[in-house]
């Protein structure tokens, strides 16, 4: 049965798929004063093959057709990508619309051929040409909203690809700087200038390589920090281990570089003054959780420290300490009863805290 002609084009198109033509002539006369164009498909295998093609809107399904049910032929149409709303159509009991919309059908109607029918027909079509309408607007501003998301990631790795990458380049010229001077003093300050400058590029080279955006997995932060703070003090003078023992907590972006500075102090002044020369010594980084707080500590069994004693060297490093501890809103304190020195660190995990 074909479409009438006319304007046919502007109004909105259904496939009807049944086994009975009369039906079919009336579901077309009286949808059609309604807005709707009915085509029609006397079986499933034709009406798949018009799905096929395009240009439908929507379908009403009847449940019997010769040799076969709707319920055998909606699967078909639901497994279409894209596949316009179904509403079926039965004259049976409710449990064969219930399994119909439990096989993705959007509505069902019981049969009939009154005028009253086909008003409802025509009402149920429109409302699930809305939800459908609905459904396509929702997915691509979601498919709009994840593209622009995934840009933003984009060019916040690249950003972090090229702060690392920067500050690689300053720690290099320090190094290079280090290597055309004499003084022993300004050598060390450099070479611990160079360290600090590693702990805040480590943060981001995690970020980028990770493709995380906002925060940084501490334990496996520390991880690689204090590898490369090992690698680059220990030597036959200062043959010491660090070990560290952390949870597999995720900390804010600024949170983490300003526990990377203190950590990267502390422990680098374990390496420098808790054992004497040539004699190794253990280094201990401890991360856990407490309620809603994050507790690091750092600790030696060295020669131990006086918090009130005169600075070593030139007190940058306490100074550092000082101010890196009171940015995190923290807890710093050394543990006077500890062999050795301890030091522990207390904040909150959560932001304005």
């Amino acid at each position: 049965m074909s479409n009438s002609n006319g304007d046919a084009d502007a109004l909105i198109h259904i496939l009807y798929i049944d086994d009975d033509e009369g039906l079919a002539l009336l579901m077309q006369k009286n949808l059609r004063r309604c807005g709707f164009s009915v085509e029609w498909a006397e079986s499933g295998a034709a009406g798949l093959a018009r799905l096929g093609e395009g240009g439908i809107d929507a379908v009403v399904l009847d449940h019997i057709l010769a040799g076969e049910t709707g319920l055998d032929i909606l699967p078909c149409i639901t497994a279409m990508p894209d596949h316009p709303p179904v509403i079926y159509a039965t004259g049976s009991d409710d449990s064969i619309a219930v399994a119909a919309l439990k096989a993705g059908a959007d509505d069902y109607m019981l049969k009939g051929i009154s005028a009253d029918y086909f008003d409802l027909l025509a009402a149920a079509l429109e409302q699930v040409l809305e939800r459908a309408r609905f459904r396509r607007e929702t997915a691509q501003a979601q498919e709009v909203i994840r593209q622009q998301r995934d840009l933003a990631e984009m060019l916040l790795a690249e950003v972090n690809h090229r702060i690392a990458n920067s500050l690689g380049l300053v720690g290099a010229l320090i190094r290079m700087q280090s290597s055309m001077t004499k003084d022993q003093v300004a050598i060390d300050a450099l070479h611990e200038t160079q360290l600090r400058i590693n702990a805040i590029a480590s943060v981001h080279r995690r970020l980028y390589t990770n493709r995380q955006v906002g925060s940084v997995q501490v334990d496996e932060y520390l991880n690689s920090l204090l590898t490369e703070l090992e690698a680059s003090m220990r030597d036959d003078k200062r043959p010491h281990r660090i070990v560290l023992t952390a949870q597999p907590v995720n900390l804010a972006t600024d949170k983490v570089i300003t526990l990377g500075l203190i950590v990267s102090e502390l422990v680098t002044n374990a390496f420098k003054y808790a054992y004497p020369d040539s004699v190794p010594g253990e280094i201990r980084v401890i991360v856990d959780q407490t309620d809603e707080a994050l507790r690091v500590i750092v600790e030696d069994d060295g020669a131990g420290f006086d918090p009130s004693s005169p600075a070593r060297g030139t007190g940058l490093g306490t100074r550092i300490l000082t101010a890196m501890a009171a940015s995190l809103k923290s807890d710093f304190a050394y543990d006077p009863g500890h062999d050795g020195t301890k030091a522990t660190l207390v904040f909150s995990l959560h932001e304005g805290k």
